[in-house]
């Protein structure tokens, strides 16, 4: 099977509901918390977090990510934005710049459970680097885990891991002090240009 990977626009609306909120739950991130100071963030409900995502593929150009499809069912999201567009990164104290190039961020992958273990998140990690190629990004950058020779939770891989970003073509350029699952988070960027 292979994945088609497209731009997050309003009218896969409900594809993306399908992907970050299966089941209705107070505590859907609708992965806003990078794009909202935590203040914002903590005072917005889940739905109104959805609705924000909502504005975002409406309005929004760039498309705020990119959703992965396999034969024709949605697999998995991608969120992917100029780093300037995430509020709590670009004040982040754990997650610091490394230069002043005006790099895309990868921040985070969901992929529904019967889509796991094939290859999904590796496609929209490759996708999400197009589609900031298209819109003129010289580099793009992630923020994933070291497993450092164990197995990551999956809940808490949705940074993604370092190996799969070597395997897409990202450089290590420096561990960070933010941790998933107790272990330590690298930026790792793709240069474009």
């Amino acid at each position: 099977m292979s994945l088609e990977v497209r731009p997050a626009t309003a009218e896969l609306w409900d594809d993306i509901r399908q992907v970050l909120q299966p089941k209705k739950s107070a505590h859907t991130c609708w992965c806003m918390a990078w794009r909202l100071s935590t203040g914002d963030y903590g005072r917005l409900t889940a739905d109104e977090r959805g609705e924000h995502l909502r504005g975002l593929m409406e309005k929004a150009d760039p498309p705020p990510g990119v959703l992965g499809f396999m034969d024709g069912e949605v697999a998995g999201w991608c969120n992917v934005a100029p780093r300037r567009q995430l509020d709590r990164l670009t004040s982040s104290k754990t997650i610091t710049p490394v230069d002043d190039l005006p790099v895309w961020s990868v921040t985070c992958f969901v992929v529904r459970k019967e889509f796991r273990g094939k290859g999904v998140a590796s496609g929209l990690l490759e996708g999400a680097v197009e589609h900031a190629r298209a819109h003129g990004a010289p580099a793009v950058e992630g923020y994933p885990v070291d497993p450092e020779g164990g197995r990551v939770n999956p809940t808490l891989a949705y940074v993604g891991t370092m190996d799969m970003f070597e395997r897409a073509g990202f450089r290590r350029v420096h561990r960070t002090e933010a941790k998933s699952d107790k272990r330590h988070r690298w930026v790792m960027r793709r240069d474009l240009v």
